[in-house]
């Protein structure tokens, strides 16, 4: 059997998840007028008050979209092209889904883009240094995908507010946080459901109620007009669920999960791995590390053939023969970048998935080391 260790790229379905999301796989159009329609139209509002008690928000400021990457793609560039001013700060960890979007707004419409650097712990800390009076919008990763580094989110919202910013929480790794969005102080945040054992072509963007947006998409005005298009019911249902277990048993999972992820640590570093960021704050379901000398791509492909799947990374970055922009930005050589991968692991894992994993790694280290010296 598989031993499925890349959770930070996507998340087996909860098959209580799915259970909830049967029901509507054959769903009525919730914009039609009759009773089936309505039936598809009650669901997603049941989903949107579901998801707006975990956010501490209010359900008409939760809106439903295809993912994470298209909810980033609707705060920054919404949130530009309904203001004058023209300067974006972002941090040089950023998912690729921040960073492409902000090269688009500088080439496009002429916004300035301050990257802000981290330290070598994985934490940023010179937000306020970068603000300008024209500054708009603050844009932070909430939890890194790569590292599993915690950004300190409520103090950088805190400074954006004091400054009269926005400020946008990408959340899609952060499921099992607190995300009470008004003590955290977020004006815009985005969550994808395949990050929380969920499904495929679900996400949302919370937008604080006063917040301008203008829409990226033009149609039948679903969304209260945020967001047009035909909802995908099934896979909002299965996103209100998902958050749900996550939000509702995040202190007991974490407690697992971090069992599990001092077993994989303690066992990667006594086969000479380094772990990342080791002692910064850290989710428990992300571990970074660094076997010098060890090509990373032909350790992942060994390590697929023993039927262990893990990373090198950010899977939107799989096919780039770049090293890391985020291993960098923590002042990684790109030899050792490149000798990096990344465990990941979710509500799925076990204790046998981590002894397996640990095999395999054993094995494959010992092979790839033989054909180096």
């Amino acid at each position: 059997m598989a031993t499925y260790l890349d959770a930070s790229a996507t998340t087996p379905l909860d098959p209580r998840v799915k259970d909830a999301m049967e029901p509507y796989l054959s769903s009525a159009n919730p914009s039609s007028l009759h009773e089936a329609g309505q039936h598809a139209h009650e669901a997603v509002e049941s989903a949107r008050m579901t998801i707006a008690r975990f956010l501490k928000c209010l359900p008409n400021e939760v809106f439903f979209t295809s993912g994470g990457t298209e909810s980033i793609n609707a705060a920054l560039k919404g949130a530009f092209k309904a203001s004058k001013k023209k300067h974006l700060i972002i941090t040089a960890i950023e998912h690729h889904a921040v960073l492409e979007t902000a090269e688009y707004l500088k080439k496009h419409e002429g916004v300035e883009v301050t990257i802000v650097p981290v330290g070598k712990n994985g934490i940023v800390s010179a937000i306020e240094d970068a603000i300008r009076p024209e500054t708009l919008l603050i844009s932070v990763i909430f939890v890194n995908n790569e590292l599993g580094t915690i950004q300190p989110v409520a103090e950088i919202g805190k400074i954006a507010h004091n400054h009269n910013i926005l400020f946008h929480v990408d959340a899609c790794q952060a499921g099992l946080l607190d995300l009470n969005v008004r003590t955290l102080n977020i004006d815009l945040l985005t969550l994808n459901a395949s990050k929380l054992n969920g499904p495929k072509g679900a996400g949302l963007l919370y937008c604080k109620s006063g917040v301008k947006l203008v829409p990226l998409l033009h149609g039948g005005g679903q969304e209260h007009g945020m967001r047009s298009g035909t909802e995908n019911v099934p896979a909002i249902v299965g996103f209100a669920k998902a958050l749900e277990i996550a939000q509702s048993e995040k202190e007991k999972e974490t407690m697992r999960l971090f069992a599990l992820q001092t077993k994989l640590e303690e066992g990667l570093k006594s086969l000479g791995g380094v772990i990342n960021c080791a002692d910064s704050p850290r989710v428990p379901s992300i571990t970074s590390v660094t076997f010098k000398g060890v090509e990373a791509e032909s350790f992942l492909l060994r390590l697929s053939e023993k039927g262990v799947f893990i990373s090198t990374g950010s899977a939107c970055a799989t096919k780039s023969l770049e090293p890391s922009h985020v291993l960098l930005a923590i002042g990684m050589k790109p030899v050792d970048a490149n000798s990096t991968v990344r465990f990941s692991l979710s509500r799925m894992t076990t204790e046998k998935d981590i002894e397996s994993a640990l095999a395999a790694t054993k094995d494959v280290l010992q092979q790839l080391r033989v054909l180096v010296h």
